[in-house]
């Protein structure tokens, strides 16, 4: 505790008005101090307030009261800063929770958290009132951000405003010694929302039908259910059912993208895949999110699950619902538990997560056969959140023992957690890419950063985004001054930004926006080396980029250095078939003499020369073949030429099952052409062709894909150190969607701090296009707050 705080406790002031702003509404932190204070015989009051909580506290015991504030917080509760100023005592009799009160300002709220352990025994007690009730909670977990409308958090302010509390509820609200003090979505069957089944049949089974046994039915028959969540539907289906799962992916279209699963405890999960010790805390965290976990060799799951991918995404029940989806009283020998269930997110292909229980019927009806449907309304819409852990293959040769988790999404249970930046700040916002869509928006001294809004190819998608925007706007008091956009022409997010009135718009390069998103997390406004992999940016030149080493600050950077350009035969449609990019690399690599390099390879047969004939006449023509320098499409390349994948049916695909059919501990590389000019440029022609031959010579694809993913490792850490040579910087910063390949970013990050070099990469957003807003946000806020513009 500072000295100051020690010096006004000390002195004769008996009373003190302690300001706490933070993670402190909706978390039982009111009920928290009103006991303390009551232990400790302290009198006063606390209330909530727009910027937080305000406690006023007369005692002997206020220097033991702010100790134990500080060390016995409740576990949802995150305590950003505390202000203390003397008070004139008022004699106050006791201690009281006051109501609250509305100053102007603003505070943080709570993310979405999974039911409690307390709360799941009582559901399951034959003889408590919540018997079996699917939305028991209490002020250590349940809904908080997605049934928010406004604060200060109270029930008034939340979707539970229609539902009064019944007396006993009441009763526990008011009662300082129960564990509902002051929860605000408290409720029971009597007072509390219900659920229903709606079968696409039209039958309906209400509450006192048991919708529940229901729908455990229907999936247990091989059924597809869309069951409502926290923050949207979920479609379900048994995931041990190939039948079942085929179906699904049938209907929702969804191509090879892989399905997140829900085991029933940990236990469930272990017997599909490795589950590390660190993946086990992220499953078994109140935040309860989807974790990339590797598949056991032995796993009975069907393929269809997660196609040509070494993992699966798993999470654990994170609602009262979903526990009773798997643990409901099985009245007859035919239902018992599921050992995994899907669940999807429950959209069409590309638009938003559904909320609505009319809109779930209209709008799913043609993929699910039942819906179990809800009467508390969801206020913001919030898909899952999806990590994978550094950790998981720390024995192997490439990895980093200093990589923790990652996120691929961040959304549900992590947001709307604020990101601390230094000192405070004018109001901006980041809007972010058109790919994986999310927005930040700055604040005082924190950076909000809002959850997975999706890609942004549809009305509805930009309708979900102004949607969520409008409400954390309203929720924070903020008034953006200015804009950070993409300068992308053709981006959604773009033209949207371009179309606000009345704000300065500043348009910040893509993967300069990568760099400073882990700047930003980092507290960094000075020079670093960047590397920025993903697959598709647009350049300052007009050009596409994606393999990027810059040298920057929050002032601007220098492109020092780039994979060379590489034509994309088709533009688009060579992104969705990477056998064409293999046939262009192949070309840049050969010459005239490409047919014959690309026999070996099986392209003749596969494709067909008059064909590939095409395409290499489309590689000539630059209006039909935009130049790229995407690191992402060199891994397309390589998925296609040795057969792993040759179409991308979701983005990233065929990246995913290069680095799926990798083998652990193969040391051989390949030879690659670094060229030391100005800017620097990495060829990968040499191992292009290298690649060819080992296919001629029958090696076997993981040994190919594990010598290229080393191969790429190499060429970063020869650039970097040539730069932080030239330069004396010794500080990286790594980030872009290709660094979501758990192998390249351990070995990259290996051999980089093995020179003595300080990394840095993603850690409280995603290194994907999921980070580019903080990114934004960050350059622009930190430009104006220097008066540089530029």
């Amino acid at each position: 505790m500072p000295a100051s705080v020690y010096a006004i406790i000390k002195s004769s002031m008996k009373c003190l008005n302690i300001s706490i702003r933070g993670v402190v509404q909706g978390v039982g932190f009111r009920p928290f101090i009103h006991g303390l204070a009551t232990e400790l015989s302290v009198k006063g009051y606390v209330t909530n307030t727009s910027e937080g909580v305000v406690i006023i506290a007369e005692g002997d015991n206020l220097e033991t009261f702010l100790e134990r504030i500080r060390t016995d917080t409740p576990p949802l509760a995150r305590i950003m800063s505390i202000d203390i100023s003397p008070e004139e005592p008022s004699g106050f009799a006791d201690f009281a929770i006051r109501g609250s009160r509305e100053t102007g300002s603003f505070t943080l709220l709570s993310p979405d958290v999974s039911v409690c352990d307390d709360c799941l025994n009582e559901m399951f007690d034959k003889g408590d009132r919540r018997y079996l009730y699917p939305f028991i909670n209490c002020t250590n977990c349940g809904p908080r951000y997605s049934i928010t409308r406004s604060v200060p958090y109270d029930r008034a302010n939340t979707t539970m405003k229609v539902f009064p509390m019944c007396g006993k509820c009441s009763d526990e609200y008011g009662n300082p010694s129960d564990r509902r003090f002051h929860a605000q979505p408290d409720a029971c069957p009597v007072c509390g929302p219900h659920i229903s089944l709606i079968a696409t049949t039209g039958v309906h089974v209400d509450e006192r039908k048991a919708p529940m046994l229901e729908a455990i039915r229907l999936l247990k028959e091989g059924m597809i259910v869309a069951v409502k969540g926290l923050g949207g539907f979920h479609i379900a289906c048994d995931a041990t059912s190939a039948d079942a799962v085929k179906r699904l992916r049938e209907r929702k279209r969804r191509s090879n993208k892989p399905f997140a699963l829900m085991a029933p405890n940990i236990e469930g999960i272990k017997k599909f895949c490795h589950v590390s010790e660190e993946e086990e805390g992220l499953l078994l965290s109140m935040r309860r999110p989807i974790v990339l976990l590797e598949k056991r060799g032995d796993n009975t799951l069907p393929d269809d699950v997660s196609p040509n991918n070494r993992y699966i995404g798993f999470m654990l029940p994170y609602t009262p619902l979903h526990h009773l989806l798997f643990r409901y009283p099985a009245f007859s020998e035919s239902i018992s538990h599921f050992d995994a269930l899907v669940m999807t997110s429950g959209n069409l292909s590309e638009e938003p997560i559904v909320i609505d229980n009319d809109e779930a019927v209209g709008k799913l009806s043609g993929i699910a056969d039942a819906f179990v449907v809800h009467n508390r309304d969801i206020f913001m819409r919030v898909d899952d959140s999806v990590l994978r852990s550094g950790k998981a293959a720390a024995d192997r040769s490439w990895a980093s023992a200093a990589t923790g988790p990652s996120f691929v999404r961040r959304s549900r249970g992590y947001v709307p957690d604020p990101i601390l930046l230094g000192g405070d700040g004018p109001d901006v916002l980041g809007c972010g890419a058109d790919l994986k869509n999310t927005f930040t928006i700055t604040k005082g001294r924190y950076a909000i950063p809002g959850q997975h809004i999706g890609d942004m190819e549809n009305f509805e998608t930009l309708e979900f985004f102004e949607e969520t925007l409008k409400n954390i706007k309203s929720v924070y008091r903020a008034q953006p001054v200015a804009i950070g956009y993409d300068l992308h022409p053709g981006y959604l997010s773009t033209r949207w930004a371009l179309g606000q009135q009345g704000v300065e718009k500043i348009g910040i390069q893509h993967h300069y926006a990568h760099i400073a998103s882990v700047m930003a997390e980092k507290g960094i406004t000075g020079k670093v080396i960047g590397v920025a992999f993903d697959g598709t940016g647009y350049g300052e030149d007009g050009t596409l980029w994606g393999g990027e080493f810059l040298v920057s600050d929050i002032n601007g950077f220098t492109r020092a250095g780039h994979l060379s350009y590489v034509p994309l035969p088709g533009g688009e449609m060579a992104i969705k078939e990477p056998w064409r990019i293999a046939v262009s690399c192949v070309k840049k690599a050969a010459g005239k003499e490409v047919i014959e390099y690309l026999k070996p390879a099986g392209f003749i047969e596969r494709y067909g020369i008059e064909k590939i004939g095409t395409i290499l006449k489309i590689c000539e023509d630059k209006t039909l073949s935009p130049v790229s320098s995407g690191a992402g499409r060199i891994f397309d390349a390589v998925a296609a030429l040795t057969g792993v994948c040759d179409r991308n049916t979701f983005e990233g695909e065929a990246a995913i099952a290069l680095e799926s059919v990798a083998f652990d501990n193969v040391e051989e590389d390949y030879p690659v052409d670094v060229s030391f000019r100005d800017p620097m440029e990495i060829d990968f022609s040499m191992v292009i062709l290298s690649i060819l031959k080992d296919i001629e010579a029958g090696r076997d694809r993981g040994v190919i894909s594990s010598k290229f993913h080393n191969t790429v490792a190499f060429a970063v850490l020869a650039a970097v150190m040539k730069l932080s040579a030239v330069t004396g910087i010794r500080e990286v910063v790594l980030s872009g969607g290709v660094f979501q390949n758990a192998r390249l970013l351990g070995s990259v990050m290996k051999g980089l701090r093995a020179e003595g070099l300080q990394v840095y990469t993603n850690e409280l957003v995603p290194c994907n296009d999921g980070g580019i807003s903080l990114g934004q946000a960050y350059i622009v806020r930190e430009r104006i707050k220097t008066g540089n513009r530029a």
